[in-house]
């Protein structure tokens, strides 16, 4: 029994889940469990306070269906292990008799579970916390414990909440992620925690400070800071807007441009095809694991940030087996040509005259 994903999505199912687990005095709940349907593999932790599942859809499962939980004693190494292999290798997870093993191209580690141990019915669980509706009319105000709502960090960059009520578990939902969080009580142990047990409460305890300040919405009273517009974007949004700006300002320019020089249209439609290729691919691998792709747009705006560019794409060239100086070779030469070539006047840009001037192999299509 087996299932294949790439290294970076099982990276990313222990870096989502390790967080939640219980310690060792729960047993039962002193690790990660992995599950593996016709779909998807699953990770899950719990420590009764906390729940997170986290899935990937796999590209196959070999025998039926298995689940196993990964001791947490063994999860260090086998995190490392999994950070090891570079993020597009395919990982193979295939359950032994009290063992699972990780095989990728460079590398094999094998685990040893307990063919025996017992987990928790989690899809109840959290299909009860799914389906919970609000209790009564009374706004829900319900207390929570800051260091398990920093467990999340993990989970997601972004996560929507669902609060229901003050004595049930609220619902947290990201990207192929589903997880629950149980509130505390505002009297532990005897001893007050000091926290407003409603919203009428707290309106009360700061009314003298805020009263006579007129309501206002805070992206309104407080805009987030802008950076300079030659700043390379630093988070996913931001880069991707950009890609998706300059694909749509190329294509009108390219539809549009009324210069007699062919160089122009060219590079209205190279720009125009360039970014949306980037856009495809940065939106492919947001969908893929997103912390990664926040990762690269940052390093990539560091790099820009740097200034040497050129520097950077010739090492990657290098790197890549490829000839960068005879790329500069080309380019001198084609250049050279181009400017002892009398000027010519470039055909009407209509849609065919703007695929024709994109790159071989594009997919630009210009539309009125």
């Amino acid at each position: 029994m087996s299932v294949i994903l790439n290294a970076h999505q099982f990276g990313r199912l222990l870096e989502r889940t390790v967080g939640h687990i219980a310690d060792e005095l729960l047993p039962q709940l002193h690790g990660v469990r992995l599950e593996a349907d016709g779909t998807f593999l699953y990770a899950i932790a719990s420590d009764r306070y906390t729940l997170a599942v986290a899935r990937y859809r796999h590209h196959g499962l070999t025998g039926a269906p298995f689940a196993r939980t990964l001791p947490a004693h063994a999860l260090a190494s086998l995190r490392r292990w999994a950070a090891d292999q570079p993020g597009t290798d395919p990982v193979i997870v295939t359950l032994a008799e009290n063992r699972i093993r990780f095989t990728a191209p460079q590398g094999e580690l094998g685990v040893g579970v307990d063919d025996g141990r017992e987990f928790f019915g989690w899809r109840g669980v959290l299909r009860g916390v799914l389906d919970q509706l609000p209790a009564g009319t009374e706004d829900p105000f319900p207390a929570f414990d800051t260091r398990l709502l920093a467990r999340w960090t993990d989970a997601d960059h972004y996560l929507r909440l669902r609060v229901t009520a003050d004595r049930q578990g609220a619902l947290v939902v990201g990207e192929d992620f589903l997880g629950a969080q149980m509130p505390v009580r505002t009297r532990h142990d005897g001893f007050d925690t000091g926290l407003a047990d409603g919203l009428d409460q707290a309106r009360a305890l700061w009314d003298d400070v805020l009263a006579g300040a007129p309501a206002a919405a805070m992206p309104d009273s407080m805009p987030a800071a802008r950076r300079p517009s030659h700043d390379a974007p630093r988070t996913v949004a931001e880069t991707a807007e950009g890609l998706l700006r300059q694909t749509l300002s190329s294509t009108h320019n390219l539809i549009k441009e009324n210069s007699t020089s062919p160089a122009a249209v060219a590079a209205h439609a190279s720009a125009g095809v360039t970014a949306w290729m980037a856009f495809r691919y940065l939106e492919a691998l947001h969908h893929a694991d997103p912390k990664l792709a926040a990762r690269i747009v940052t390093e990539t705006a560091e790099q820009l940030d740097d200034g040497a560019l050129g520097e950077f794409a010739h090492d990657a060239a290098a790197t890549a087996g490829h000839d960068p100086n005879a790329w500069h070779d080309e380019f001198e030469t084609k250049r050279a040509n181009q400017q002892t070539e009398p000027d010519e006047k470039p055909a009407a840009v209509t849609g065919e005259g703007a695929q024709a001037s994109a790159p071989a192999g594009s997919a630009l299509t210009a539309t009125g």
